[in-house]
């Protein structure tokens, strides 16, 4: 998941004064604080990200650390957002990944930065987020596109992955689909496990048919 510029979330210049932060955050909490907007869980997520972004910029230790953190990102061309957390923006964070996936040669992928990617976006935080909004449509369809990109993942990873999708309030289409996808990850592990030696004892038998007949 992208980190988050702070910067850009109080609509302002990473030269912005002390001053010009505090105003800025006593403007849009004006405009985003829950008590003016009940009850928009929207405003509300939208708040939270502001007073987060105030928080940090507004504490030198803590800004020294994201600034820090925001010069090393940018050195490696990670992505700042001032993406709020929502069923829709996870949603959108999903569909990109899947996009992306879609076009990486399995046998070739980095299937161990693809689990990070998915738990990070994935985080304890961020379900809490989701269920907050009570959208189980939106989360069903999260759910699917999951279930999608982690499908060359072995069960090492598909196993706590699905414990963080259960967690998520959907349909029971989608808590079906979840099941499914759990049993199939089960499958699949289990002949990998053997496939080695099945094979061997085909060999073997295959060995004894030939010299049997050729007796």
């Amino acid at each position: 998941m992208q980190g988050k510029d702070y910067y850009k979330i109080l609509g302002l210049p990473p030269s912005a004064t002390l001053k010009e932060i505090k105003a800025a955050y006593r403007r849009l909490a004006h405009q985003y604080h829950p008590d003016k907007n009940p009850p928009d869980l929207y405003s509300a997520a939208q708040f939270e990200i502001i007073k987060e972004a105030y928080e940090v910029l507004s504490n030198p230790a803590k800004k020294d650390q994201y600034l820090q953190q925001r010069w090393y990102d940018q050195s490696i061309g990670k992505k700042n957002e001032a993406t709020v957390t929502t069923p829709v923006t996870v949603l959108k964070q999903i569909l990109e990944l899947d996009k992306y996936v879609s076009q990486l040669d399995v046998h070739r992928m980095d299937k161990a930065g693809l689990y990070a990617h998915l738990c990070d976006i994935l985080s304890d935080n961020t379900i809490e987020k989701l269920n907050t909004f009570n959208d189980p449509a939106i989360n069903s369809s999260i759910v699917d596109m999951v279930i999608r990109c982690s499908a060359p993942l072995d069960w090492s990873c598909i196993k706590p992955l699905s414990a963080r999708l259960v967690k998520l309030n959907t349909n029971p289409a989608s808590s079906e689909a979840i099941t499914q996808f759990i049993h199939h990850a089960q499958r699949s592990a289990a002949w990998n496990k053997y496939r080695v030696w099945l094979l061997l004892l085909v060999v073997v038998l295959l060995c004894l048919l030939i010299y049997s007949i050729s007796h």
